[in-house]
């Protein structure tokens, strides 16, 4: 009887081990995904290298996404050996996830407060800019980065507020297809170009496009002028550019 007992209290115990080596290994199993995905997070963070150019898009609820997007989409390719080039960071008022037009919600790097020395501002559009042409915070944003930029982009309805913060009175600017004619009357200072016959304009520091598809117009002349036309074919080639131009048989 006594024997039966210790064999059943043995057994017990050798279960137990079993049971909690068995969950152990499940937590460790668990444990280990988690640092995969971790790890899988932490790949595609590329870090701020504080020699590099950096690329200021700015942003704010109701932004076009396609216009921020391509600019990083053009300015965050490695080079062909690997390299990163510049840091490319998004900018919004407050560290509040933005809403695009498009309903997708995008987190910003950096604050007005605490955005990093730009070498180049992107400024994107919206449908209804009346919100952010009227934000003083945005518009004084844009002039005190003006102070430091080498490169000031606007895209689209971007040139509103270009115009409003005064920087490139007296310089050539471009919007929207169909809305030069407005633009010149609000900001008579600016020289607003024809919009259903130019694309893109480049007049000193500050260039412009009609924006959507041609913002990536305007991020690729300014990735020459910053690194070679050889950089601009390689990222042209690495974007499928080519196909777009020549997709029909």
């Amino acid at each position: 009887m006594e024997k039966t007992l210790m064999l059943c209290i043995i057994c017990l115990a050798i279960m137990g081990c079993n049971s909690g080596e068995s969950k152990l290994n499940i937590e460790n199993e668990n444990f280990s995904q988690t640092e995969k995905e971790t790890g899988m997070q932490s790949k595609y963070i590329r870090p701020f290298k504080i020699e590099l150019p950096t690329i200021g898009l700015l942003m704010y609820n109701g932004v076009l996404q396609g216009e921020v997007i391509a600019t990083s989409d053009v300015f965050a390719k490695l080079d062909k050996d690997g390299k990163q080039l510049f840091n490319v960071i998004a900018i919004a008022e407050t560290e509040k996830p933005i809403v695009t037009e498009e309903g997708m919600k995008f987190v910003p790097d950096y604050t007005f407060d605490n955005c990093p020395k730009l070498t180049a501002l992107f400024v994107p559009s919206a449908y209804d800019m009346h919100a952010q042409v009227n934000n003083e915070n945005i518009i004084d944003f844009i002039r005190n980065k003006n102070q430091e930029t080498e490169y000031i982009v606007s895209n689209c309805a971007g040139a509103q507020l270009i115009g409003k913060s005064g920087i490139a009175d007296g310089h050539k600017i471009v919007t929207w297809i169909g809305g030069g004619e407005q633009l010149q009357k609000d900001y008579p200072n600016l020289k607003v170009q024809n919009d259903t016959l130019i694309t893109f304009v480049e007049d000193g520091k500050f260039s412009s496009s009609n924006g959507n598809l041609a913002s990536y117009i305007a991020a690729l002349n300014l990735l020459e002028k910053m690194t070679s036309p050889e950089h601009r074919e390689f990222v042209e080639t690495y974007l499928y550019l080519d196909q777009l131009q020549n997709w029909t048989e």
